[in-house]
């Protein structure tokens, strides 16, 4: 019988039932939910077996309830977001520390990958950028995007892709979901080109329009994409960084799902919406020109907000 004491931290998020819990002398996790968490505790297990950075699953199987429940290790007191937050000092640029912290993590999730691919080709390329991007969701919200200039790009997109390894991947890879240790919340987990995780980690951020209250540096971005190219190479494969173009535009299809309001009365999830609507066509429009996507031209939400970029400018 376990007789741990857990203390709520959160619901799980998405569409992910269920939520998260901390052991009282937090060494390990619990994550309650149905078929959905089953299938990423699987994932883990074999994940960990291959080298990836998870956390171990200890334990798992049904509660009282009928739910399903998965005990985790422990892999750091705090995610690299919480420590990006707690090292700003009154500033918004990362700190380095965190920086390298997540470049190291990185590597070592693209060089476990990297000896582990999996069966590819142009049909399971097709397979990422719908299950990556949401592309039912956001076509279904979004009908005037599902132009045949939008598939054009993701077609191109794919062909430039023909040809990297495909491998198992997070799909929701950033510094909320890294700890010092390695990375957690594999919930969205599929089949991804080699280095879509973790070239995307401090390219993702401008897409929260600020709010995360950090920003990295161009030098930053280089050093971090520099780490995952040697990395890449000392596994055999190319370098990932030629490819954050394609990857971003599907990026920006992510963050376009579920945005639709249902409520007319709420201005701000409405706002918000327009927004990424705002970016996905910016990304969009950068991609037609230069093949590559530079998040570092993004308007934040309050910029948009107050009318400022919003005609498409470069």
């Amino acid at each position: 019988m376990d007789t741990t004491r857990w203390r709520f931290i959160k619901k799980r998020t998405a569409d992910a039932d269920g939520a998260v819990y901390v052991s009282a002398d937090g060494t390990r996790y619990r994550r309650t939910g149905g078929p959905a968490l089953r299938s990423e505790a699987s994932f883990q297990q074999t994940a960990a077996s291959l080298g990836y950075p998870v956390p171990q699953v200890l334990d798992h199987g049904e509660t009282s309830t009928g739910t399903f429940f998965a005990d985790e290790e422990s892999l750091g007191g705090q995610s690299l977001h919480e420590e990006a937050l707690a090292s700003l000092n009154g500033g918004r640029e990362l700190s380095d520390h965190v920086v390298d912290r997540l470049a190291e993590v990185s590597a070592r999730l693209l060089a476990a990958q990297a000896v582990h691919p999996v069966g590819g080709g142009p049909d399971v390329l097709r397979r990422w950028v719908e299950q990556a991007g949401w592309t039912h969701n956001v076509f279904t919200e979004n009908p005037d995007l599902d132009t045949d200039r939008t598939r054009v790009a993701l077609t191109r997109a794919t062909d430039e892709l023909a040809g990297t390894p495909m491998v198992c991947g997070h799909l929701d890879y950033g510094l909320p979901n890294v700890l010092p240790a390695g990375v957690i919340d594999w919930q969205h987990h599929g089949v991804i080109p080699l280095g879509y995780d973790v070239a995307l980690a401090l390219e993702v951020i401008p897409f929260k329009g600020g709010a995360k209250g950090y920003a990295a540096t161009p030098q930053q971005r280089e050093r971090h994409l520099g780490v995952l190219d040697a990395a890449a190479r000392a596994a055999g494969q190319p370098r990932v960084s030629p490819h954050q173009g394609a990857f971003l535009l599907v990026k920006s299809l992510f963050f376009l799902a579920l945005m639709r309001p249902t409520d007319p009365a709420r201005g701000d999830k409405h706002q918000k919406w327009q927004y990424r609507r705002h970016l996905f066509l910016k990304g969009l429009d950068q991609y037609e020109r230069t093949g590559n996507i530079d998040t570092a031209l993004f308007p934040t939400l309050d910029s948009f907000a107050s009318g400022q970029d919003t005609a498409g400018r470069p």
